[in-house]
């Protein structure tokens, strides 16, 4: 089977491109995020005229997360346990689904904006309130995995120069040893294969010719359980999505599985 996590930044303004690349990629299971849209206003006829059920939590013009898939969905649950929001709401950020024989999280990790905002903080919590959540499921004989945009590089090598981040979110220490707790709880960073040139990033800001230049960063991450990595046969950076008019600013991450 295919799984795909995608932040396609926009499903209103990606719509076209998205319903091309399903039809095209025979992905299984994509989990996306920053829908932008309300829940009544997704697209799920044209989804389901591919073949695709959608598990959604979206409410309007910023965040929202979705699971699409050919293989069925059940037990779905909305919104992350232990997340107590930001300025007063609860923000769509995470869903959970059972796709066939895996269980998913589509999850897109608060920003942080900067070391010393509120909104950095806030990311932190909301890290470790993800732990606790998948600890259950990553420690399973299920093949399970938390797909999505993590707003984290984990390493020096995810950035195209980190020099270029000193003293900026993304690559700090505290975020960076977040992501390994949440390994702690027995899931393994499935690192796909770049494509072209040597790392596998994931998203190139859409302003400085970064695409072009290849100034990009690896935060759309996969994280599977060990009976998920085991089953992983190939992964890899979809990066011709990330080019031409109407593109999202992130690239598709796709990782075959012999479940």
């Amino acid at each position: 089977m295919r799984i795909a996590t995608w932040n396609v930044n926009s499903i209103t303004a990606r719509l076209p491109r998205l319903l091309a690349w399903l039809e095209n990629s025979n992905t299984d299971v994509l989990c996306l995020q920053e829908a932008k849209v309300a829940e009544e206003q997704f697209p799920f006829d044209q989804l389901r005229d591919l073949g695709y059920e959608a598990a959604v939590h979206a409410t309007g013009r910023w965040n929202g997360v979705a699971v699409l898939s050919r293989l069925g969905i059940a037990d779905v649950v909305k919104g992350l346990p232990g997340d107590t929001g930001y300025d007063g709401s609860v923000e769509p950020r995470a869903i959970s689904a059972t796709c066939g024989p895996i269980r998913v999280w589509s999850v897109y990790v608060p920003n942080g904006r900067e070391v010393d905002h509120a909104h950095y903080a806030y990311k932190l919590q909301w890290l470790e309130a993800l732990k606790a959540a998948v600890a259950g499921d990553a420690g399973g004989t299920r093949p399970f995995a938390v797909l999505g945009d993590f707003n984290v590089a984990p390493t020096d090598d995810d950035v195209y120069d980190v020099a270029a981040f000193e003293g900026l979110t993304h690559v700090t220490p505290a975020e960076r040893a977040a992501l390994t707790s949440l390994r702690e709880t027995g899931l393994s960073d499935v690192v796909p294969r770049p494509l072209k040139y040597d790392h596998p990033f994931t998203y190139w800001d859409y302003r400085q010719l970064c695409f072009p230049k290849n100034r990009g960063m690896r935060i759309d991450l996969v994280y599977g359980n060990k009976p998920f990595a085991n089953a992983v046969k190939d992964a890899y950076v979809d990066r011709e999505e990330r080019k031409g008019k109407g593109a999202s600013d992130h690239a598709p991450v796709v990782v075959d599985l012999e479940v």
